[in-house]
């Protein structure tokens, strides 16, 4: 949500400039859990019932049959009994004196909940990222509390609902994809990017000539050839606890990769361990250095500027069903890895339900089954299918609703 900010900077709240030593320790106390909760899950027998146990602190109820959900669970009374040892108190008067009363947007709820705890005088605006979401998203106390949500999809409308979240402070408006990637609300860096994307994803033009009227009422008409090669980008995670995936793609396609026939972009966040190991591995393959690359930066900030340039020459997104899922909506089909977690379970649920994506085969013979999808034009269907059907404009229906 970069837009929103007054000089397009994001304050991060777990690591700003003049954070006290023992918020620092908290947030990273959290983190680093997680991750290796996450990266012990891929250990055989014992790992997934390890993380089976960490999981029930975070896990959806099923939505079915419908009731009152509002009462708190262990993790949120956790993160409240934080905030009166005085955690997030130090951020929030920053932005106090800082803010001059400005919204807070913020794509996580712990800041949110800070930023009420602590009095924050502005408005207080928390935007979901997943296609279902645990109680843990509420406030302690939903039917006094004055946070306002944008919800992505109407399934999180009705469960903020359900954990008693007020009806007037619950706002539909899609998911706020980048806005380098969409353009203006015309969208037409978006309608550019999935042109080209078409003709490599449906290379015998079967899918596209069957359904040229759908094409050409939504996208205009296609160009000739495609500006850039088949493109995979596989987005490793933030734990990175499935890089091993990203080396099997690399040992499956190396062929392939060599040949031209594809290019492979592997997503290694700000995990620089994650970026050496598949630097290793393409020594180890001897891949041609043009049709492999390696999205890696230090910070988030510049990470995702990275990521989301790359995004606009990437024709098929392999990845966990993070918050990355709603990206389908890009016009990118989405190859689904195994999720980590209740949160990640539900959206998967969300790709295949709303077809924008497939779950992965054995990764181990990617360059089969991978081009067999490519040729039978399934993945240029998952494409406009996330296209059509996706909400495109949430950062723009989130502008609206934040600056007026």
């Amino acid at each position: 949500m970069r837009g929103l900010a007054p000089d397009g900077k994001v304050v991060n709240a777990n690591d700003y400039e003049g954070i006290p030593a023992k918020d620092r320790r908290i947030w990273e106390g959290t983190r680093k859990f997680y991750e290796a909760v996450s990266r012990f899950s891929r250990t055989p027998l014992v790992g997934k019932a390890v993380f089976s146990v960490y999981d029930r602190f975070q896990r959806i109820l099923e939505f079915y049959p419908k009731r009152d959900l509002s009462k708190p669970n262990f993790a949120l009374w956790q993160t409240y009994s934080l905030f009166k040892k005085g955690w997030g108190k130090h951020l929030i008067e920053n932005l106090k004196f800082k803010g001059a009363n400005l919204p807070i947007v913020s794509t996580f709820f712990t800041p949110v909940f800070m930023a009420e705890a602590f009095g924050y005088p502005g408005e207080i605006y928390c935007v979901v990222c997943d296609a279902d979401i645990s109680r843990a998203w509420a406030p302690l106390y939903p039917q006094k509390s004055r946070i306002k949500y944008f919800a992505p999809t109407e399934r999180v409308v009705e469960r903020l609902k359900l954990y008693g979240v007020k009806s007037e402070n619950i706002f539909l408006t899609g998911y706020p994809l980048p806005l380098e990637n969409i353009g203006t609300e015309k969208m037409e860096s978006l309608k550019e990017n999935l042109r080209y994307r078409l003709l490599n994803v449906d290379p015998k033009r079967e899918y596209c000539e069957k359904h040229s009227s759908l094409i050409g009422e939504n996208l205009g008409s296609l160009p000739r050839s495609s500006d850039h090669p088949l493109t995979l980008m596989f987005s490793v995670g933030g734990a990175g606890a499935q890089k091993e995936i990203g080396v099997k793609i690399l040992r499956s396609l190396r062929f392939e990769i060599w040949q031209g026939r594809i290019k492979v972009i592997l997503s290694s966040g700000i995990k620089e361990k994650i970026k050496e190991h598949f630097e290793d591995k393409i020594r180890k393959f001897k891949l041609k250095k043009e049709n492999i690359e390696i999205i890696f930066a230090k910070d988030v900030e510049s990470y995702f500027e990275k990521f989301n340039q790359a995004l606009r020459k990437t024709d098929i997104l392999w990845t966990k069903p993070s918050e990355l899922s709603f990206y389908s909506a890009l016009g990118i089909p989405i190859i689904i890895a195994p999720p980590i977690g209740s949160q990640e379970e539900f959206n998967m649920r969300w790709l295949l339900k709303s077809s924008f994506g497939v779950l992965q085969e054995n990764p181990d013979y990617t360059n089969q089954w991978l081009f067999d999808w490519v040729e039978k034009g399934h993945l240029a269907e998952d494409a406009m299918e996330g296209f059509v059907e996706g909400e495109k404009l949430g950062t723009y229906n989130v502008e609206k609703i934040c600056l007026g």
